[in-house]
């Protein structure tokens, strides 16, 4: 994805020189324990339910900021250089690519193999039918927003816990152990969904901004998005009336608006079209405004409202 670049501020020349007298080897922390550093909410939990007690984790992305605009301040890059481990997702967050390449190519760890990130999604928010994948991806990015797909969640949880014995090979069952507990949750989530979601009787998802691609194709519905893999683009008005045509031709009830961008647009589409407007979340991050305090209980959120908007039985 491609967001704004990160100049690497000029005070990173300082940082080289910390970074120089940073960890570079097994246990970094204080107490022991593995010194690991996430980009974003997912990874974070998935490091913090893997790892347990014998890692030490710190977010890059507050609660309540937008991922996708992450932008480091200098000691969050000197964090990122004395890590142990640092799981981010390449191309999702540009300045924490761009500290990645300066600072941590041996220490860091890109998850985007493990999540499988096959789905293409287009910028402009809407599906190009008709193209092939190969004219589809020359216009857009691949959908970074796996998470949203609890199986290929696991699939990075047991990514990390691989990962994490590699720099911890006395702690390996641990981390192997906590990922089989990892997995059991998310499989017990996806059984959730499949079955709340086995017979809905609206099939498209319109959504705020298209994190829901992996979400959708696993549960059945074809997602439709205000914005592309962009939050707070601003759409075009051709853009919105396109989209005000195929709610009233498929007759979608609901738009989903979300947590962490303003809902204003997402309002007044549901206003036009006559749909209602409910709230998705893509669990980009937790804040008082989320309707769980992690992400299962926001999954289980997640699935209440769409059992409700795509009026599921």
């Amino acid at each position: 994805m491609t967001r704004r670049p990160l100049g690497l501020l000029a005070g990173l020349l300082s940082i080289a020189v910390v970074s120089a007298c940073g960890s570079t080897g097994g246990r970094g922390a204080d107490d022991g324990r593995l010194e690991v550093v996430a980009a974003f909410y997912p990874l974070q939990y998935a490091v913090q339910q893997v790892g347990g007690q014998h890692v030490a984790v710190e977010g890059l992305t507050k609660p309540g900021a937008e991922p996708h605009d992450l932008e480091l301040s200098p000691r969050q890059v000197a964090t990122i250089a004395q890590a142990d481990v640092v799981v981010y997702e390449a191309h999702f967050q540009p300045a924490v690519d761009a500290a990645v390449d300066e600072q941590a190519r041996k220490t860091a760890f890109d998850v985007s193999s493990a999540a499988r990130l096959d789905l293409v999604a287009v910028e402009d928010g809407h599906d190009h039918g008709g193209e092939t994948e190969e004219e589809h991806a020359e216009h857009g990015a691949r959908d970074p927003h796996f998470w949203l797909d609890p199986l290929r969640y696991a699939d990075v949880g047991d990514a990390i816990a691989a990962r994490l014995a590699e720099r911890d090979p006395a702690d390996a069952a641990a981390y192997r152990a906590n990922a089989a507990a990892f997995r059991a949750s998310m499989t017990t989530l996806d059984g959730e969904f499949r079955t709340g979601l086995k017979s809905c009787a609206i099939d498209e998802l319109v959504t705020s901004h298209a994190a829901f691609g992996y979400l959708s194709q696993t549960y059945g519905f074809h997602q439709e998005s205000i914005t592309g893999l962009t939050p707070d683009a601003e759409p075009s008005p051709a853009a919105l009336a396109e989209l005000t045509r195929h709610i009233r031709a498929t007759g979608a009830s609901t738009v989903y608006a979300e947590t962490l961008v303003s809902e204003d647009v997402a309002r007044t589409l549901a206003r036009e079209t006559g749909a209602r407007l409910a709230v998705l979340d893509p669990i980009e991050g937790i804040t008082s405004a989320s309707a769980g305090r992690d992400y299962p209980s926001v999954m289980r959120a997640n699935l209440k409202v769409l059992r409700a908007g795509q009026e599921c039985s």
